[in-house]
């Protein structure tokens, strides 16, 4: 990585975007911005295609937010907040080195940021920059700061017809081969669209990945016996009276969730 770093500039201000250019514009020797972006979206695209070393980063914009933009990069490059946030989250900021600007942005302050830059970039190991610690604390505060949308539903195609299933009236989740499926209260079975592992990170905590195969919603679980191996036999409520085995590596969590 040498210098001028190539940057990209992403907010939805208008004049927030020539406000950073124009202070920007004294630290030529350091910063070469290659492009804007409006959205999180418009970014997405353009850091994919351009590769930057470095971004400035709003945090609330349309389509996508920057969590949100970030979240589906494949690459990531050095990034810098530009946020209005409250003093809270900054301190989160802060806690994870990430360095930020708080919004109207001073001129001493991105100075006191190009020289953060600077000597992250400078402490090199064979011509190479040694780790980029913004970029790993970017995905630790991803975790912390984008909480789980509450969701009360999933969706399955049945023919032609989109059909949203609620929460309550799923038993569990299996996969078989490469498909997963929602099967129900009264016995019915559904091919989804999301993986286990999809799942578990969309649900809330009452469905419970009890093997590498199955999730069940703990709350339709009526009786649970020791198996061989340190396994569970769980039965179910459903119609059909169900009856699941927990995988050998899965018996702790299940003793955990269901307080044995």
């Amino acid at each position: 990585m040498t210098f001028p770093l190539k940057t990209i500039l992403i907010d939805d201000e208008s004049l927030a975007i020539s406000r950073l250019r124009r202070l920007l514009d004294k630290h030529r020797d350091s910063i070469e911005i290659i492009g804007d972006a409006a959205n999180g979206a418009e970014g997405l695209t353009l850091i994919e295609s351009q590769q930057p070393d470095l971004i400035f980063l709003d945090i609330e914009m349309p389509l996508l937010n920057g969590f949100e933009m970030l979240s589906r990069l494949t690459t990531m490059p050095m990034v810098v907040f530009a946020t209005a946030f409250d003093q809270y989250a900054i301190r989160a900021f802060e806690e994870n080195s990430i360095d930020y600007l708080l919004k109207p942005i001073e001129a001493d302050r991105l100075t006191r940021t190009i020289l953060k830059i600077r000597t992250l970039v400078e402490r090199t190991d064979g011509g190479q920059p040694i780790s980029n610690p913004m970029s790993e604390s970017v995905m630790r505060l991803l975790a912390q700061m984008q909480p789980k949308k509450e969701i009360y539903s999933i969706s399955v195609k049945t023919g032609e017809k989109i059909k949203l299933v609620p929460l309550s009236d799923i038993a569990y989740f299996e996969a078989e081969d490469k498909y997963v499926f929602l099967a129900t209260m009264d016995g019915q079975k559904f091919l989804t669209t999301y993986t286990l592992t999809t799942l578990n990170e969309k649900l809330p905590d009452t469905f419970v990945r009890i093997s590498r195969s199955v999730m069940v919603n703990r709350q339709k679980i009526t009786e649970v016996h020791r198996h061989f191996d340190g396994k569970f036999l769980l039965a179910m409520s459903d119609k059909k009276g169900t009856r699941l085995t927990s995988g050998s590596t899965y018996g702790d969590t299940v003793r955990q969730l269901l307080e044995l």
